[in-house]
């Protein structure tokens, strides 16, 4: 790892560098190319032989559309991966320029030194830009092409113009296809404007954001499963970028790192398993969907994926062996095993994505088709309706949520190995804090993915199940398990001007928008002021009607619970706490507010996202708005629940602190000596 800026002359000849072709940087744009025209003769190869390419019932938009348009989504795809991947790479793995230019007319202290890195930074911004100016093109052109694909006419019409605009603002497909269009040129403008860690961090989430509108175009549009699809989909799409696009970034820069290769190969190396891990997971539940069962292994799509899977296994294989193997020799000079297996990834990851690409032109065996004569409650929610709810059933029946799962699933995993970690060198960490955290992931896996989330797609009480704990109960245990203090002493810390977990972490916490929304005042207005908005705007039906929508108030509720609990009884960081007697009537004041806002729901004659909870017509026979005043009857009365043991610790935190303070300092020494 880079401690000191060096020279470029002054670097070792030992430092491992590029060999063969690599060596020259038209070599290394030759292997990009290369990959590039494996993936497009795959994706072409693998559409002809699965008749892919064949016009629809619709009609024939000509072979220009039916054969341009798989080639334009695999430079939409290879596009995006070299955004994302040169994005991160900048914002978590390449140390930027370190040097700063010294006061006019005032000699420096020393000659400046220049780290090799960062040059390999500034080339890696260079192409985020001109790899995300690409992506909005590419993607322009294949909206075209898509509409001139579904309505089976040829570019150019009479009315082709017409019926484009149309499709635009009226399908549901047109109008993700503008938000990825939008969403990407935004990334585009961020990624030309990138001038540090921080903002190509920003970079990197909104292309996550971009991808999320893009995941909902795909096969996962269907109504079927529709939740867990688009997750996969979403999730297969970052994991892929993230992979692809970071090694491509890694063999264009590799001129610049000199001695700086192996501590970038194995922060890519660390990243590049959780995207492989990530994409395994993701890709056996978008399968599972598409398939139905193992006989669509026999159909032209289950070829296609088994031929992805098998390379993709052949890519995990030779992952492994760069962290056993290839990194460790980097050090001692020898670099062309890494080189040469990084070529012989890079060309394989081209032809992946071809099969990728060809996979997405192929009907499914399950086809994504709307449901049709089901009940209404089918109809709308997408899935089947359970029977009534039971005791017991709410904690046996399970709808699971893909990416909440599998980001418990990672917490639980991240928190674990931190724990060894400190017991490995010697540090205590008590193990009733992980108790207290893995309870609190475990609370919001069951709300998520449990009863509260099947029946809160149905109940109007469910819903409340749900959100009640996901405010107040499950951010308890995550506070008093002090998740920032643990990984602030368990990741290791960066000295090379680049930012890690650790870094970002902290930078969080300590910056000026957390310290905003983690302020007292502040922290329980957005506990209250947000359920408000969110009860009473149309959020609550945009949270059940859209996926996103709903993640996104998952995520948030869980978020101003903890900000609110850890200011009253945290063991984190952040900003200064206010004695307890102000603690005591904050929390007070949170207590009123939950026992008005469920009274008004159980006095309230207006029904709530009338359009899905009024529309359901449940078998069960279950009335509407008296469902949704029980809701209300169950947000008071169990609000108070967590508040008592809020109020609990409190106190005893309060006679604890009021003890420490009252106790004698120990005397140093005897008098005079």
């Amino acid at each position: 790892m880079t401690g000191t800026a060096v020279e470029p002359e002054a670097a070792p000849t030992s430092a491992p560098g590029p060999s063969g072709w690599l060596a020259t940087a038209s070599g290394r744009w030759r292997t990009v190319g290369a990959a590039l025209v494996v993936g497009v003769v795959t994706t072409l190869v693998t559409i002809a032989l699965t008749g892919a390419a064949t016009p629809t019932l619709l009609g024939d938009p000509g072979a220009a559309v039916r054969w341009g348009l798989p080639v334009v989504e695999l430079l939409v795809q290879l596009a995006c991966a070299t955004t994302v991947g040169a994005l991160a790479m900048c914002a978590v793995v390449l140390p930027p320029p370190t040097n700063k230019p010294t006061r006019p007319g005032r000699p420096p202290r020393r000659t400046p030194r220049v780290r090799p890195v960062g040059a390999a930074w500034t080339l890696s911004r260079r192409i985020a830009a001109v790899a995300a100016v690409t992506w909005t093109l590419a993607l322009a052109v294949q909206l075209v092409l898509t509409y001139a694909q579904v309505s089976g006419l040829p570019i150019g019409g009479p009315t082709f113009g017409e019926e484009l605009a149309l499709f635009l603002g009226e399908i549901e497909l047109g109008r993700y296809l503008v938000a990825a269009l939008v969403l990407t040129a935004l990334v585009a403008l961020v990624a030309t404007a990138v001038g540090g860690t921080a903002s190509a961090t920003v970079g990197v989430l909104l292309a996550f954001v971009a991808l999320g509108a893009v995941a909902s175009t795909g096969h996962a549009a269907g109504a079927a499963n529709h939740d867990v699809a688009v997750s996969s989909l979403w999730l297969h799409l970052v994991a892929v970028t993230v992979w692809v696009g970071g090694l491509a970034v890694l063999v264009a820069v590799a001129g610049a790192l000199g001695r700086d290769l192996r501590p970038v190969a194995e922060r890519y190396s660390s990243i590049a398993i959780w995207a492989y891990a990530l994409l395994a997971v993701s890709g056996v539940a978008n399968a599972a969907i598409r398939l139905g069962s193992l006989e669509g292994l026999g159909t032209p799509y289950g070829r296609v994926l088994l031929a992805k899977v098998s390379a993709t296994i052949v890519l995990g294989v030779a992952g492994w062996w760069h962290r056993r193997r290839t990194i460790p020799q980097l050090t001692r000079g020898r670099s062309a095993a890494f080189w040469r297996l990084v070529v012989g990834e890079l060309v394989l990851l081209g032809a992946v994505m071809g099969l990728a690409v060809a996979l997405s032109s192929t009907a499914p065996p399950v086809p994504d088709t709307p449901l049709t004569d089901v009940p209404p409650a089918e109809l709308i929610t997408g899935y089947p309706v359970p029977g009534p709810p039971t005791a017991l059933g709410w904690f046996t029946t399970w709808r699971p949520d893909l990416l909440v799962l599998v980001g418990v699933v990672s917490a639980v995993v991240v928190v674990g190995r931190w724990f060894w970690r400190l017991r490995r060198r010697g540090d205590h960490w008590p193990v009733g804090r992980v108790v207290s955290l893995y309870a609190g992931l475990a609370l919001i896996a069951w709300v998520s993915s449990g009863g509260p989330a099947l029946y809160g797609h149905l109940l109007f009480s469910g819903h409340m199940v749900q959100h009640m704990v996901l405010v107040m109960l499950a951010p308890i245990f995550l506070v008093l398990g002090a998740p920032v203090t643990l990984a602030a002493r368990a990741l290791p810390a960066r000295d090379d001007g680049s930012r890690g977990p650790r870094e970002l972490l902290l930078g969080l916490v300590h910056s000026r928008w957390a310290g905003v929304w983690a302020n007292p005042v502040v922290a329980a207005v957005n506990v209250i002021g947000s359920m408000i908005v969110f009860y009473f705007t149309p959020l609550l039906l945009l949270s059940l009607t859209n996926h996103w929508v709903h993640e996104w108030m998952i995520v948030h509720f869980t978020l101003a619970g903890y900000l609110f609990i850890n200011v009253l009884v945290g063991i984190d960081p952040g900003p200064k706490r206010p004695g307890y007697p102000l603690r005591l009537l904050l929390l007070f004041a949170t207590m009123a507010f939950h026992a008005f806002f469920g009274l008004a729901l159980m006095e309230g004659t207006q029904l709530l996202a009338a359009p899905w909870y009024g529309a359901l017509g449940l078998p069960w026979g279950v009335d509407a708005l008296a469902d949704q005043q029980l809701g209300g009857g169950f947000t008071w009365g169990f609000g108070e629940i967590p508040s008592l043991l809020l109020a609990v610790i409190l106190g005893v935190s309060w006679i604890r602190d009021d003890a420490r303070t009252a106790r004698p300092a120990r005397p140093q020494g005897r008098p005079g000596r």
